[in-house]
């Protein structure tokens, strides 16, 4: 097949960055993108938004008004290309981009695009200290981001806005209830896949495919998810769930948590989930994987985990997974669109509801159970600082070993010999941790 011209790429990346610089998310934007332009036209705005902070810099530098969206946002694209430098000719770059004008209803914009990247590539080196002089330009985060990790993490900062700049591996969690892992290593062989084991279930990719292409995926044999996530199920079930315990996934959706706890145990399960068409995600995940086995049942509901009286049927869990809402600071090597639609003001906002929750569901949880508390965000403010005011006013809730504040590509945020020790255990080694996005762990038991 024959590739399809650069200047439609940029004419499809062009609208969906403008769509993200409008607010919108590309989980919105990229599916309008024709399938055959998805795959390349992905590439380009995913790269543009992890150049979001020196492109809006150049932007402004090039431009002595700011020109329509759509034209500013193509200029973006082709200005994360001609800063990579490697993908395409520079003058290809210039040419392909004033072609995409007209479908962009912008023709008579030509000899201004074409002026702003010609001036680029002359003033390039100057321009480029100039946009980088910011700690956005310097490191593609909003401001206020920058500060907030400098102050969270002030040992660590520089390298968790630096693995957030590149593209996170695939990684999968093999169903042990349909195969095991050396046996889904060996079907990867077969077809040319090179893997590394991570956690208990877990295979980092060597090379990202499409899902349809992975062994016995439509069987069930394998889901995607995060090392980081891929802890929650065996943390919660290290803490010593009896076969056919009963337990609640709170914020369950799309299911990759729920489903995992199915894989390792029999377990009476809810799930709920307050997005309806999210909830709709638990179920399919579910089918596909085969579950629940025999032994297990699993109840899934659209509703909302805090509004107690409206689900719940008054008999204690001898477990909660609470994965609460959060900014999401954690995944944004796989989501560049988040530190750009994030607002400072989202942090408090999220941090009420996750308390409001931790509160709410706390009463439900029999003596002597356990709640795994879970956010994918790099922020203390999520994390640490939830659970600390959350146990300061609850004197049944004991803290049991967990691994905290886990940071992009790996790295421990309080590297305390218990957090260690149970990374270990689960196989989360040094050389494995390329595969973890950032995530928090805290785990309770009632007293």
């Amino acid at each position: 097949m024959q590739a399809p011209a650069l200047r439609d790429q940029l004419t499809q990346a062009a609208r969906c960055v403008a769509a993200v610089r409008a607010g919108r998310s590309l989980a919105e934007a990229l599916p309008t993108v024709p399938d055959a332009l998805r795959p390349g036209v992905q590439a380009l705005v995913f790269d543009t938004l992890r150049h979001g902070g020196t492109t809006q810099a150049l932007l402004r530098l090039l431009a002595e008004h700011a020109p329509p969206p759509r034209v500013a946002a193509l200029l973006e694209v082709a200005l994360a290309l001609l800063v990579q430098g490697d993908a395409y000719a520079p003058y290809t770059v210039v040419d392909q981009a004033v072609q995409a004008l007209p479908a962009l209803r912008a023709p008579a914009l030509r000899g201004f695009v074409n002026a702003c990247l010609r001036r680029f590539l002359r003033e390039q080196a100057a321009l480029l200290q100039r946009a980088r002089a910011t700690p956005q330009g310097r490191w593609n985060h909003p401001g206020w981001w920058v500060q907030r990790l400098q102050a969270d993490h002030p040992l660590l900062w520089a390298d968790v806005l630096q693995a957030d700049n590149e593209a996170a591996p695939m990684v999968l969690r093999v169903n042990r209830r349909r195969t095991t892992r050396a046996q889904y290593l060996a079907q990867l062989v077969l077809q040319g896949l090179a893997a590394q084991p991570i956690g208990d279930d877990g295979l980092v990719l060597h090379d990202a495919v499409p899902v349809q292409q992975l062994p016995g995926w439509a069987a069930g044999w394998v889901s995607v998810q995060d090392g980081a996530a891929q802890l929650a199920a065996p943390l919660l079930l290290g803490a010593g769930l009896r076969p056919g315990a009963r337990v609640l996934d709170a914020c369950a959706a799309p299911g990759g948590k729920t489903a995992h706890l199915l894989e390792l145990a029999d377990l009476e399960l809810w799930a709920l989930d307050a997005d309806g068409q999210r909830v709709r995600r638990i179920d399919e995940t579910l089918q596909r994987l085969g579950l629940p086995a025999a032994g297990s049942t699993v109840r899934v509901l659209h509703a909302d985990a805090a509004d107690v009286r409206a689900w719940w049927d008054g008999r204690a869990f001898d477990a909660i997974v609470l994965d609460a809402p959060c900014t999401a600071s954690g995944i944004v090597r796989r989501h560049p669109d988040v530190r750009w639609l994030r607002r400072p003001s989202d942090v408090a906002r999220l941090v009420q509801q996750q308390t409001r929750l931790l509160h709410a569901l706390w009463p439900l949880l029999a003596p002597g159970g356990h709640l795994l508390y879970a956010t994918c965000s790099v922020f203390r403010a999520e994390g640490q600082q939830v659970v600390d005011a959350f146990v300061a006013g609850q004197p049944q809730a004991r803290r049991l070993p967990a691994p905290g504040h886990l940071l992009p590509g790996g790295r421990v945020a309080d590297a305390t010999p218990a957090a260690e020790t149970l990374l270990a255990a689960h196989a989360m080694g040094d050389n494995a941790r390329r595969g973890m996005d950032g995530f928090f762990y805290a785990l309770l038991q009632r007293a």
